[in-house]
């Protein structure tokens, strides 16, 4: 069975969904048990970047051309063939997020 969602048009919540979300609502911070969660101090903040991506990633569709060898290397690597193109974004996405660090560094 295969679903496709319309992220800019998601199906209304049931009921159900709708009354979990009101209970947490409600939750007060004080009544949240965190003990199986470590508590972040500052440093593990000191490196993290948001990813400015996040917001807009649904996807575009588009043709790009692709040294064969590179498309052959990522469907090689891929599980049974599948995935290159997921594969194929991700390593456009770090390379990216490096870049946005290094142009941060920079910039002091």
């Amino acid at each position: 069975m295969r679903y496709e969602l319309d992220l800019l048009n998601p199906p209304p919540l049931t009921e159900e969904q709708v009354e979990r979300l009101k209970a947490l609502d409600n939750l007060r911070d004080e009544d949240i048990d965190f003990s199986d969660i470590p508590r972040l101090s500052d440093d593990f903040f000191k490196n993290g970047m948001r990813n400015p991506y996040y917001a807009r990633a649904l996807k575009a569709q588009l043709t790009i051309r692709l040294d064969a060898d590179i498309l052959d290397w990522f469907k090689r690597h891929a599980k049974d063939g599948k995935g290159y193109q997921t594969d194929i974004n991700k390593a456009l996405r770090a390379y990216v997020t490096a870049q946005e660090k290094r142009a941060q560094k920079k910039a002091g």
